[in-house]
């Protein structure tokens, strides 16, 4: 079997470069399993670059250490085992542990929970399709399906379609571009940036909302025990 991990991941020293080399070096031992476990694990651990794992499979299937559909079946039956993992942790999460929790996190009401939970109850499947296409989401949107106990057959092929067409692309990112796949990468890494900057965004004004609202209200309780 062909050796792809020591010419296909940069060797820099870091943490996440050393996890790389140990996930995508399953793929040099146990062939296909091997890309599957290791985008099972991205989605458990989100800084694992699925960007980096999908492509080394796509190259590893243009090198004949496997086909090409091997690749395509075996990452996709890891992405829905990783989302079921995550399904299976809201599930034992709930509603009324997570309204509990929220009750007793700064800044945070139960009713942001009850709101969250009735946007997913409307637009859930094509949260859970999309959000399969989207980093960082990828994983979060697992946690909200099992929350409200999506059925398992619509969640599995939601998550298997999305994550489908997702890996694809990078598969055959890494099949036909070859070592030039980085290429394809570089805006990946974009696309993930913006995600992240937006989210980052939609945090800050959330915290800004939330406590000016908070000492509008004592600001207001103050001047009734005034009056």
């Amino acid at each position: 079997m062909t050796d792809i991990a020591p010419t296909s991941t940069p060797s820099d020293g870091s943490w996440l470069t050393t996890i790389v080399d140990a996930v995508v070096s399953l793929m040099d031992v146990i062939g296909p399993p091997g890309a599957g476990i290791a985008i099972a694990l991205e989605n458990l651990f989100p800084p694992l670059p699925s960007e980096v794992i999908l492509p080394m499979a796509g190259l590893a299937a243009s090198r004949g250490s496997f086909t090409l559909v091997e690749a395509m079946v075996w990452t996709t039956l890891g992405s829905v085992v990783g989302a079921f993992a995550l399904y299976g942790l809201g599930a034992w999460l709930g509603l009324s542990r997570l309204r509990s929790i929220a009750a007793r996190v700064p800044l945070l009401h139960p009713e942001d929970i009850d709101r969250t939970v009735a946007w997913f109850g409307r637009h859930g499947g094509k949260a859970v399709f999309f959000g399969r296409m989207i980093p960082l989401f990828r994983s979060l949107i697992s946690i909200p399906a099992g929350i409200t106990r999506m059925p398992l057959w619509k969640f599995g092929l939601l998550t298997a379609t999305g994550s489908l067409i997702w890996n694809s692309i990078f598969v055959l990112a890494g099949f036909f571009l070859g070592e030039s796949w980085p290429v394809v990468q570089r805006y990946a890494d974009i696309l993930q940036y913006v995600v992240i900057a937006v989210t980052g965004l939609g945090i800050s004004w959330f915290v800004y909302a939330r406590t000016r609202s908070l000492l509008a209200s004592r600001r207001a309780a103050a001047a009734d025990d005034e009056a």
